[in-house]
C-alpha cells in the first residue's frame, strides 16, 4: 500500500525545528530533518541560544507538542531594582518584588531541543545530517508538501529578507553577555533581603545609563539547577568593554562579579559565591540581536514555497524573553492549522498563516521587546508604569503579564490608556496610585560571608 502520509522537510535541528518537527510527526506527517550538525554535537559542542524562558502561556502552547519533562527551573515572580549614575552620584530610583499571575521555565535549549529531537526520532522521524545550499533546498522541496526553514546557515536566511515594513532597528540594540553558573542552592533566606519569594524569583537590575542584567534559576542540560545571568549593555555603555573581556567560564564569572561589584554591591556578596561551569566550556558566549522580522515565505528558484520558522522569521533582542516563546506558539498555530488543511500547502496559504501568526503573537512580541528595551515610543510607559508597579502589587504582577501574553500591550499605547491600564487595576485614579510613589535611600544588601550555602 502505498504511503498517503503528508511528507515535510525542516532544516535547522534547534528549538524551532525540533519543536515542529516533533509536532508534524504527532500531527501524520512524514517529517525528515536537516542540521549540519549531528545529535551529540548540537548538545554538547555549541552555547546554549539564551535562557529561553518561557512565561506562563507558552507552556501551555508547548504542552500540545510535548508534556513537562523538568521540574529545575522554575520562577514565580520578579524582583526589579533600578539605578542610575555611578560613583558617588550612583543612585537608586525605585524597586519591587512581584510575583507572577503564572509559572515561568528557564530550561537550557540544547536539553530542550535535544528531548524533542529523541521523541521524534522514537515516532519515526528522520535525522539527516548534511549542510543544506539554496540549491539543496530547492531539490528538497521539490519532493515534499511542506518545507520549513529553521536556520539562517548555509545561505538560507538571503531568501527570507526583512520586511522593512514590520522590523523596527537596523543594528543591535545591546550587546550581550550571557553564562550560566552553579555554587549557590535555593535556601529563600539568602535571596530575602530582595524577594518576598527568596529564590524562586528572578532578578531584574537596571542600570538606566548602561544596561541591564537578568539572573535566575537555570536547568543546565548536565549540572542541573543552576542560575542563568544575561547582560544587556548598551552601545557606547562601559559594560561593552567589560563583557568583551570574557574568553572563557572563568573569565566570564569574573567579569559578572566585576558588574556587580561596581555597580551593584547590594548583591555582591551572592554574586561572588557563584562559580564557573569548566565542564561546559560553552556555558558562556558574546553575542549580539538586531531584531529583525523577515518576509517569512519565499520560493526557491524553481518556485517551490518555503517558510521561515523562530528566529529565522522573526529575531528578538533577548531583553524580553520573547524569541523562544515565539518560536513554539509560531510552531503550535500553523499545526492546529495543518491538522484541518487537507487542500495543497501554497506559497499563498504559508503566507496566511505566517500573517495569523503575526496578528496572535509575533507583533505584540516585538513591542513588548521594544518596551523592555526601554524605546522612546515607550517612554511615557516607562515614566508611568514602573513607579506605578513599585507601589501597587496588582500593576507589578500585571506589567509581567506582558511577557506571558503581549497582546493587551497594543491597546495601551497612549498616556490616557497607561492611566486607565493603572487605575482599572488599582481600583482608583492612576494620579492616586502614582502619589503614592516615593524614591528609595538605599536598597537592602545580600549578607556577606555565608559560605555554608554555597553548593558542593
Amino acid at each position: 500500500m502505498p504511503n498517503t502520509k503528508r511528507k515535510a522537510a525542516i532544516v535547522g535541528a534547534g528549538l524551532a525545528g525540533t519543536t515542529a518537527g516533533l509536532g508534524l510527526v504527532n500531527a501524520g506527517f512524514d517529517v525528515t530533518i536537516y542540521s549540519d550538525r549531528d545529535r551529540a554535537s548540537l548538545r554538547d559542542d555549541m552555547p546554549p541560544t539564551g535562557t529561553a524562558v518561557y512565561f506562563g502561556n507558552s507552556l501551555e502552547y508547548d504542552a500540545e507538542i510535548i508534556e513537562n519533562l523538568y521540574d529545575v527551573g522554575t520562577s514565580t515572580g520578579m524582583s526589579v531594582r533600578i539605578f542610575s549614575g555611578s560613583g558617588e552620584t550612583r543612585t537608586p530610583v525605585l524597586e519591587f518584588d512581584r510575583p507572577f499571575n503564572y509559572r515561568a521555565q528557564a530550561v537550557d535549549t540544547r536539553l530542550r531541543a535535544d528531548d524533542r529531537l529523541g521523541r521524534f526520532l522514537a515516532r519515526g522521524g528522520q535525522f539527516v545530517v548534511r549542510t543544506v545550499t539554496p540549491d539543496d533546498l530547492d531539490a528538497i522541496a521539490a519532493q515534499v508538501d511542506l518545507t520549513l526553514v529553521a536556520t539562517g546557515k548555509g545561505g538560507l536566511s538571503l531568501l527570507f529578507p526583512a520586511d522593512p515594513d514590520r522590523t523596527v532597528y537596523a543594528k543591535p540594540q545591546r550587546q550581550l553577555l550571557l553564562a550560566t553558573f552553579k555554587g549557590l542552592n535555593r535556601a529563600d533566606h539568602q535571596f530575602a533581603y530582595r524577594s518576598s519569594d527568596g529564590a524562586r524569583h528572578n532578578w531584574f537590575t537596571i542600570h538606566a545609563d548602561f544596561g541591564e542584567t537578568f539572573f535566575g534559576p537555570y536547568l543546565h542540560k548536565d549540572a542541573g539547577a543552576t542560575r542563568a545571568f544575561i547582560g544587556f549593555a548598551k552601545p557606547g555603555s562601559p559594560w561593552v568593554d567589560l563583557f568583551k573581556s570574557a574568553t572563557d567560564t572563568q573569565s566570564a564569572r569574573d567579569a559578572v562579579v566585576k558588574l556587580f561589584a561596581t555597580y551593584f554591591p547590594e548583591d555582591l556578596a551572592l554574586v561572588a559565591q557563584l562559580e564557573p561551569l569548566h565542564e561546559d566550556p560553552h556555558s558562556w558566549f558574546l553575542g549580539a540581536v538586531t531584531p529583525t522580522v523577515r518576509r517569512a515565505v519565499a520560493r526557491t528558484k524553481n518556485g517551490h514555497p518555503v517558510a521561515a520558522i523562530g528566529d529565522a522569521a522573526v529575531s528578538f533582542d533577548p531583553i524580553g524573553g520573547q524569541g523562544a516563546q515565539n518560536a513554539v506558539i509560531q510552531s503550535v498555530l500553523l499545526i492546529r492549522a495543518l491538522r484541518e488543511h487537507k487542500g495543497k500547502i501554497t506559497y499563498e496559504w504559508l503566507w496566511d498563516q505566517f500573517n495569523t501568526h503575526w496578528d496572535h503573537r509575533a507583533e505584540a512580541a516585538t513591542e513588548v521587546t521594544r518596551l523592555f528595551l526601554g524605546d522612546e515610543k515607550y517612554a511615557a510607559h516607562a515614566e508611568l508604569l514602573f513607579p506605578a508597579a513599585a507601589v501597587n502589587a496588582k500593576i507589578g504582577s500585571a506589567f509581567f503579564d506582558f511577557l506571558s501574553e503581549p497582546r493587551p500591550l497594543l491597546g495601551i499605547q497612549t498616556r490616557e490608556q497607561i492611566g486607565k491600564f493603572i487605575s482599572d487595576l488599582a481600583g482608583e485614579t492612576a494620579e492616586t496610585v502614582l502619589a503614592r510613589f516615593k524614591a528609595p535611600k538605599q536598597f537592602a544588601q545580600a549578607k556577606a560571608g555565608d559560605r555554608s550555602l554555597v553548593s558542593t
